[in-house]
């Protein structure tokens, strides 16, 4: 056994690094991704998110030098600011969902030991990407349900823009229940939340339009729960004895009046970001 392959005794599986990613995605369940992978990475490559340069990939957060989707940044860097007021020190992080490794990067440079894990391996917004980093973090492709780490060995989960693409919240919060030390945390980041359920809905159904009208298919493979609601998340707290508490960054004058001009268009709610920051009870 070389030091690029791993040997599972008790289910006679070995497990292969390639490309400096560790590849824990069993063949059944790459079948069971395939369809959603491959929607995933087209519509993510005909918006563009992704560059040659490597310094696009070095300044995320705090800016976009592409300039194509600023305002998601933008977003994106108040969440991590408020993350970095809640970890603590000589954390051992997942950042599952972790796309294109921005946040490994970031955590990795802060001196955290990180884990990157997600289903995408392409270099341009998966995980090949790590490749444009200078930073040290390791690259694992493994689901949501089946983090291949021991138990109670990690500081903190976080979910990084990814909790709404999980297709049983109960499932995935109870794997990265097992694998948290007894004080650690779950931080549920940037999914989007709503009050009312119709509203999560209905962004649902004009998501689904919109991709079938640009693309071709509306990307609904996976039967993801989509989004998350206040009475959704006190459920699923109360169930697997988890305290939550939801931070709200300040994205600006712009974002915090979108509710208020929703209502006076007649539109539906729109989704609040922000964190949700678990502890055991």
């Amino acid at each position: 056994m070389s030091e690029f392959e791993l040997f599972c005794a008790r289910d006679k599986l070995t497990f292969k690094q390639e490309n400096g990613i560790w590849r824990f995605l069993l063949p059944e369940r790459e079948t069971h991704y395939a369809r959603f992978v491959s929607d995933y990475e087209t519509v993510r490559r005909f918006e563009g998110r992704f560059s040659p340069d490597s310094s696009y990939y070095r300044a995320l957060p705090f800016k976009d030098t592409s300039g194509k989707f600023s305002a998601d940044w933008k977003i994106r860097a108040a969440s991590f600011r408020a993350l970095q007021k809640i970890l603590t020190a000589e954390s051992t992080v997942l950042d599952v969902g972790a796309g294109n490794g921005w946040l490994s990067n970031r955590l990795s440079l802060s001196g955290y030991d990180v884990c990157a894990v997600d289903l995408l391996l392409n270099p341009e917004d998966g995980l090949g990407a790590w490749t444009h980093y200078q930073s040290q973090f390791a690259k694992v492709q493994s689901e949501f349900v089946k983090l291949p780490f021991p138990d109670k060995s990690v500081s903190a989960v976080i979910f990084n823009a990814s909790f709404h693409y999980s297709e049983n919240y109960e499932e995935t919060l109870s794997e990265s229940l097992r694998v948290l030390s007894p004080k650690g945390k779950i931080v549920i980041m940037d999914s989007p939340v709503y009050h009312s359920s119709e509203s999560g809905k209905q962004m649902v159904a004009e998501r689904k339009a919109a991709f079938l009208s640009h693309y071709g298919f509306a990307s609904d493979s996976l039967k993801s729960e989509n989004y998350l609601t206040y009475r959704r998340m006190g459920e699923l707290g109360k169930t697997l004895g988890i305290a939550w508490q939801h931070i709200r960054p300040f994205y600006g004058m712009r974002w915090a009046v979108r509710p208020l001009l929703a209502r006076l268009r007649g539109g539906r709610e729109p989704a609040e970001f922000g964190l949700w920051v678990g502890l055991r009870l």
